[in-house]
């Protein structure tokens, strides 16, 4: 039968309409693996979600008694189970366990009760059993004998007591129910001494199986002398209150019994009675000679709020006389127990653009006290985007969030979850869990200046970068990487984004062509940044670029130039000129600007040092001193123009001088001056024509730009104008004037009386020599 019940799994399904609880039944002691039920079938669950909601039963032991499959939501037996390990003396064993899903969230409860077979006989605390009885006493004495104990519970426990065929005994059977059967031996015929000094017996004690299982005890019976009467106890009842927690050696109470008789057959002596539970025994203490009870061990309500112990009081006679008397002692609960906190299910990361109110995770708090010590108050620490909202069933609690996250300004939270009692004092507990914010794409790429301002030299190499443009996210990984592309588009502004290229990884632009500050100062255009998130985001900016001038260009000489071209020319003057006497001018201009643009003259080669000298800064010509009979009639000179560049650029220019005598020489002047007077004539009027065009093109360039200040954006400032268009090449007019052979130049930026080679593109000013009285001028940047 034994063999039958461990080999057969009884699993039976209960539903129940309050609980909503599954219930299954399974005989102890079957074999790991054992299958106790389909949960997932009995449930209505769907099999291919048990894994990926990840299904388990939350447990808090290292070896649990059950598992459940991923893929069959079948639940086995893990290991043997002993049903008076699990359960000791309960008369039912029933094992809770808590199924969860995720995703949504789901909790299920299964309850597994362990059926008890018969694998433990009964078995009495001694084999042998001593009892001194008075001859005088009357039938019907009554001596209580220590039961025999049996592991097992309900119908397997012991059933009934069986004592050995005699003449003077019987047996009657109490049942005390938790605390079993107690077999008490009753006096039936009264006892002579002299005729049978000693009786011995044998007490069997038998379980319910089939066949039933049974223990023995022998009973020596001695017939003492007569002692007739018993200990009587003082107070019909006894009751008291004791605090859980008690300290060892605490007093509990104090019985009191007295006897009648005299001498050894009225001393009482206290002791507990041998029906007595072990668990009381490691309890509790009796004095034997005081009757004072007191504490030995630890007190827990949580284990037993109430203890029944029967004393007894026994006479020093000879056949000492015994009277039972029951000690009530209630345990008076103490807040001893903090709060359990519990997470349930929960998720270590959320999504910062969460709703208010999303669940992060279950908790469930629990207290071992009872009454207002077993109530318990959960709270959150203060300053999180987080509450706990209390859920349907009693002591759980749904963890939420209470207003919009932000990862950019914490990514992480450690969130400290309280759990206090209701008791006095209260007994407190705590538990920090981890919050992640995980990542949304919700910053845009923010450029590190807006707009950008670069200037590049001139010249540079195509296909070198030229300098780059940083944006940087506030989101990470994927959301934060970057990538960048120019906006390009067919507008007559931006057709120079097609000769530019940029590195999409790290926003290096390089130039597909060289730059030429002579045909372009300015340019602007727009670059994209756009962050790999999903959407992805994007922002632009504005970068201004601004071409700086290099020494590319050489002096142009403009006079004097042959009719071939050269730079070369003939002067002639006469010979009896004075010292000081201005020979001719050298003119020349550079495209460049600045210290590029600015020109020296020096004498490379001359044939008489002492006779002329050439102004550096005017490229003039004059005498050093009058011309003596001895001196050649004509002389060579060669002059070096340069700029002031770096690396200077260089032009030179051959002046031919003959000296003549005074006659021949006013001859030549006055054929050049009839020659000059018509073209003087015809240039100054047509100067005068543009003289007055360019003015009223000044006025009107002054009030556009006066126009363009006031409507500029205050935010936005610039070294330079911003006209996309400017080539750099002032409007302005030329004056010849053909007594001193000087162009006079008017218009903006220029005053009045400053001068300018032909053709110089307003990049070389001539302006008065303040140094001397000749009226004579001087080249200025």
């Amino acid at each position: 039968m034994r063999g039958y019940l461990v080999g057969c799994v009884v699993a039976v399904l209960l539903w129940s309409v309050a609980s909503a609880q599954i219930r299954y039944s399974i005989s102890e002691e079957v074999n790991e693996g054992t299958i106790v039920g389909n949960i997932a079938k009995d449930l209505g669950l769907d099999k291919g979600t048990l894994k990926d909601r990840k299904y388990r039963i939350v447990s808090s032991t290292a070896e649990p008694l059950f598992h459940v499959n991923h893929n069959d939501g079948v639940l086995y037996v893990s290991r043997k189970t002993d049903r008076e390990e699990v359960c000791a003396q309960s008369s039912t064993c029933v094992i809770n366990l808590k199924t969860v899903l995720e995703s949504p969230l789901e909790v299920h409860y299964v309850r597994v009760e362990v059926l008890d077979i018969n694998d433990n006989s009964p078995d009495f605390p001694e084999n042998q059993k001593r009892l001194e009885i008075s001859e005088s006493v009357l039938p019907g004495a009554r001596f209580q004998l220590k039961p025999a104990r049996d592991p097992d519970s309900g119908h397997f426990s012991v059933q009934q007591y069986k004592l050995s065929q005699n003449d003077h005994f019987r047996l009657e059977v109490r049942d005390k129910g938790k605390d079993g059967k107690i077999p008490t031996l009753i006096v039936q015929k009264s006892l002579d001494r002299e005729t049978a000094a000693s009786h011995t017996l044998v007490l069997t004690a038998l379980d319910g199986g089939k066949p039933p299982k049974s223990g023995e005890m022998n009973i020596q019976v001695n017939v003492l002398d007569i002692n007739d009467n018993a200990p009587v106890f003082t107070q019909d009842v006894y009751s008291v209150m004791l605090d859980e927690n008690a300290p060892v050696g605490t007093t509990v109470i104090q019985v009191n019994a007295t006897d009648l008789d005299d001498g050894t057959n009225g001393d009482v002596v206290y002791a507990f009675s041998n029906s007595m539970n072990q668990i009381i025994l490691n309890l509790f203490d009796i004095n034997l000679l005081t009757g004072e009870i007191t504490v030995k061990g630890l007190i827990d309500y949580e284990e037993n709020d109430q203890f029944e112990i029967e004393i007894e009081a026994s006479d020093k006679g000879s056949a000492p006389l015994t009277t039972e008397k029951t000690v009530t002692i209630k345990i008076v609960d103490v807040n001893d127990n903090p709060p359990e906190i519990e997470v349930t299910s929960f998720s270590s990361s959320i999504p910062e653009d969460s709703r208010p109110g999303t669940t992060v995770a279950l908790i469930s708090v629990n207290d071992l006290d009872s009454g207002l010590n077993g109530k318990v108050i959960c709270s959150i620490g203060e300053g999180v985007p987080f509450a706990l909202s209390p859920s349907l069933k009693d002591k759980m609690y749904s963890l939420v969030t209470k207003s919009p996250l932000d990862r950019e300004k914490r990514d992480k939270y450690d969130l400290t979850i309280f759990a206090k009692d209701a008791g006095q004092p209260a007994v407190s507990s705590e538990k920090t869990i981890s919050v992640l914010v995980s990542d949304v794409n919700d910053n845009s790429p923010v450029f590190l200046l807006s707009p950008y301002t670069f200037y590049v030299t001139e010249g540079n190499d195509p296909g070198a970068s030229v300098f780059y443009v940083k944006a940087f996210d506030r989101d990470e990984n994927d959301n934060a990487l970057i990538s960048y592309h120019i906006l390009r588009d067919v507008s007559e502004g931006n057709k120079l984004a097609s000769f530019l290229n940029i590195n999409s990884d790290n926003g290096h632009i390089s130039a597909l062509k060289s730059f030429d500050f002579e045909t372009l100062k300015t340019f602007q255009f727009q670059v994209v940044a756009t962050d790999s998130g999903t959407p992805s985001l994007s922002s632009n900016v504005t970068v201004n670029v601004f071409i700086l001038d290099q020494n590319d260009n050489a002096p142009v000489i403009l006079y004097p130039v042959s009719s071939n071209g050269s730079a070369e020319g003939v002067e002639e003057i006469p010979r009896n000129v004075n010292a000081g006497h201005l020979v001719t001018k050298v003119r020349a201009y550079d495209a460049d600007i600045g210290y590029n643009g600015w020109l020296l003259f020096s004498l490379q080669e001359v044939t008489d040092h002492s006779l002329f000298a050439l102004d550096r800064y005017t490229g003039q010509i004059r005498t050093l001193r009058s011309f003596t009979e001895t001196d050649e009639a004509e002389h060579k000179l060669v002059i070096l123009v340069k700029d002031n560049g770096n690396v200077s650029l260089s032009a030179t220019a051959t002046v031919i001088v003959k000296v003549v005598e005074p006659k021949e020489a006013f001859a030549a002047s006055d054929v050049k001056s009839s020659a000059k007077v018509d073209e003087e004539d015809n240039v100054t009027f047509y100067l005068m024509i543009t003289l007055g065009s360019v003015s009223v093109l000044f006025l009107v360039s002054i009030i556009v730009l006066i126009a363009m200040q006031c409507s500029k954006s205050t935010d936005y400032t610039s070294k330079y104008l911003q006209e996309p268009n400017y080539d750099g090449t002032l409007c302005h007019s030329i004056q010849y004037r053909s007594g001193d052979k000087r162009y006079m130049l008017v218009g903006p930026r220029m005053s009045i009386g400053s001068t300018i080679v032909p053709g110089s593109h307003a990049n070389t000013l001539v302006l008065p020599d303040r140094r001397g009285a000749s009226g004579e001028v001087r080249h200025f940047e």
